[in-house]
């Protein structure tokens, strides 16, 4: 069976995959209740992460896999995961492929006995930017107002600096959640993310200050030529002086030195484009303020195949997608 040395050496060969198939992401998620197992089958793998429920059963879940990604590789390593999943007592497993959406890659997963979830774990939708060209150039694909605020910032002597201090984020980090309504993860867990990716290089806490007062945090991830912004957070002073924006571009910066052609944003409401652009003019509230503040920087809507189960168990599946479609909890 792989263990984590094995799943570390298969992934060394494939430096493309999505971070959230990383021995460091599953080391992470071990530390907080899950439990990491490998499938790998000549050179197709993935990453699981097992839900512990009573009784001795558990939730599958397959984040932003299999490694590689297309759908022939998931039919190929099916077997595996199907063992695996037996030897666990899963009664379902997840899965969120590391796909564009398209018909014919929804109407593959449901040939090999997958449906369409009601519970999606990562966003599906998000904003991708391109780090390619020079940084004049990422700057001029921006929208005018972002790259107004950005020098704005500049100009009202924001200082963005890297920094070790997840307690003050996670200060932060507990304000922005509770000003706009989502669920925000433990201290313990910031850090021990930082303490997985940070020694490698790829990720950093960036705060932003402004007369030394901290306004802003952002901790960015890096794998192969991506980088994904999946946390941050903000006070509610200053904000006039858009240092949410220099965080940002900071992080974009820290990300094409470090190799990276693509900046992920990491979530947006999940609407088509033309819905997005109408219904960002009509309110800030919610995740609509979110959308209009990435779209700025110039990237494109990209969406995942999203969530899909394969069901082992049906009796269990109903309720726990019953309850999932209620629950709030954090993404990531």
């Amino acid at each position: 069976m792989p263990d984590l040395a094995a799943w570390d050496r298969f992934i060394t060969h494939h430096p493309e995959a999505h971070l959230l198939q990383t021995p460091e992401w599953g080391q992470l998620k071990s530390s907080f209740g899950w439990k990491t197992d490998w499938a790998l089958r000549d050179d197709h793998g993935a990453q699981v992460l097992f839900r512990p429920l009573p009784f001795g059963l558990s939730l599958a879940y397959l984040p932003l896999g299999p490694v590689p990604p297309p759908l022939a590789g998931l039919e190929r390593l099916l077997p595996e995961l199907d063992a695996l999943c037996r030897r666990r007592h899963a009664f379902a497993l997840k899965i969120e492929p590391d796909l564009a959406d398209d018909p014919r890659l929804q109407a593959g997963l449901r040939a090999l006995g997958f449906r369409r979830s009601p519970h999606t774990v990562q966003p599906p939708r998000s904003i991708m930017v391109s780090l390619r060209g020079s940084e004049e150039e990422i700057l001029g694909r921006m929208k005018p107002k972002t790259r107004y605020n950005i020098h704005l910032a500049q100009r009202h002597g924001v200082l963005v600096e890297r920094s070790q201090d997840v307690r003050s984020f996670w200060n932060l980090m507990r304000v922005t959640a509770q000003r706009d309504g989502f669920a925000a993860h433990a201290e313990p867990y910031y850090r021990r993310a930082l303490e997985l990716f940070a020694p490698s290089g790829r990720a950093e806490l960036f705060f932003a200050y402004v007369e030394r007062q901290l306004v802003g945090g952002l901790m960015a991830f890096r794998q192969g030529a991506r980088a994904w912004y999946l946390y941050g957070a903000s006070s509610d002073q200053h904000r006039e002086k858009m240092p949410a924006y220099l965080l940002q571009w900071q992080a974009m910066r820290w990300a094409k030195a470090q190799g990276c052609h693509q900046y992920d944003f990491w979530g947006v409401p999940d609407f088509e484009e033309a819905d997005l652009e109408r219904r960002f003019l009509e309110t800030e509230r919610d995740l609509w303020g979110v959308y209009r503040f990435k779209r700025g920087f110039g990237g494109t809507l990209h969406r995942t195949v999203g969530a899909w189960d394969r069901v082992y168990f049906w009796p269990l599946y109903a309720l726990y997608a019953g309850v999932m479609t209620r629950r709030q909890e954090p993404l990531t």
